[in-house]
């Protein structure tokens, strides 16, 4: 090593050492335009979690951060798409909690590994569920709830957005805590279910939380609890389930980002600095607040923690219920 360093000057070791404090994959990157795939329809939480992040590092970095809508197979399309693509950090998945951890307790068969085909940016964003009757149904809380389902075994039903989703889960969870016989309706979307539930076709059903503000507002649902820890601002009256009963109730909707495995982690890191910051500025928090969500941001460590832990959370849920793998 010595003699390999007789013939540099002493001007040169201070740029010799730039170099290689600063990868050359972070010096150019980003070249061209990044693709931010988003694994649900345009409008819903995901969508409304990534276009304000997209849009600040097109501001930052002065390449376009394309939003590309992929939804279908509860998330599956999108993440598919990103696990295939180059570990470049050119296309950055915008997913949710189904396709990255859920998805993999409720199906057999899966185009990809939630865990081993991708390397965890950041977390993005969290919101808590609604549960949800509607008016007809004389009840006004969950205890109440309980107390008629107890009394009519099998005569009522609840909504989910589809099998395997997160409220799916939460739905199961809480049949299987309080020993309800409620039968599950699984609507193929968001809107399909808050349009039955709305519609009086299910007595009951658990709700985005910005899907569930409006409509309760209006009075055309109400709510019973949330399915967070912690009550929220936008609804400061509903208790959450914990409240209500089911001790230690804790199942929400996250929103994160990923990129391919084996990108390299300088990309990472660069990626996970910018968002970070946009994430946890008053601007972003607000425009969650207004999504029915709380803004978070993490390392990218912390989101790999977090996904094993619901991975696994999920699965204890699925035994206690006997949910079955499609």
């Amino acid at each position: 090593m010595k003699e390999r360093c007789k013939g540099l000057s002493r001007g040169a070791l201070p740029l010799l050492a730039a170099f290689v404090i600063v990868p050359a994959g972070a010096q150019e990157y980003p070249a061209k335009a990044v693709r931010f795939v988003v694994s649900y329809a345009a409008g819903g939480g995901t969508d409304l979690t990534a276009r304000p992040i997209a849009q600040k590092l097109t501001e930052r970095w002065g390449k376009p951060m394309v939003v590309e809508n992929r939804s279908g197979a509860s998330g599956m399309i999108g993440a598919d798409i990103v696990a295939k693509s180059a570990p470049d950090g050119y296309t950055v998945l915008v997913g949710a909690a189904m396709e990255m951890s859920t998805n993999l307790v409720a199906y057999k068969n899966m185009s990809y590994d939630p865990v081993k085909d991708f390397q965890p940016v950041t977390l993005a964003s969290i919101s808590p569920l609604v549960f949800m009757t509607h008016p007809s149904l004389p009840v006004k809380s969950v205890k109440e709830l309980v107390a008629l389902a107890r009394a009519k075994p099998g005569a009522l039903s609840y909504a989910s957005i589809g099998i395997g989703t997160v409220h799916h889960f939460a739905g199961e969870y809480m049949k299987s805590t309080l020993k309800l016989d409620m039968m599950h309706v699984a609507y193929k979307g968001g809107a399909p279910a808050l349009i039955g539930l709305v519609g009086g076709e299910v007595p009951a059903g658990f709700v985005a939380l910005l899907s569930a503000i409006p409509n309760v507002r209006a009075g055309k649902l109400r709510a019973l609890a949330l399915t967070s820890l912690q009550r929220v601002s936008a609804l400061p009256e509903v208790p959450t389930m914990n409240e209500s009963g089911l001790s230690g109730f804790d199942i929400v909707v996250w929103f994160a980002a990923w990129v391919p495995a084996k990108t390299p982690r300088d990309i990472v890191d660069r990626l996970n600095t910018e968002m970070v910051r946009i994430i946890k500025s008053p601007e972003y928090r607000q425009r969650m607040i207004e999504a029915g969500a709380e803004a978070a941001g993490s390392s990218a460590e912390q989101l790999a923690q977090l996904q094993r832990a619901e991975i696994e959370k999920y699965r204890k849920i699925a035994v206690a219920a006997g949910i079955q793998p499609q």
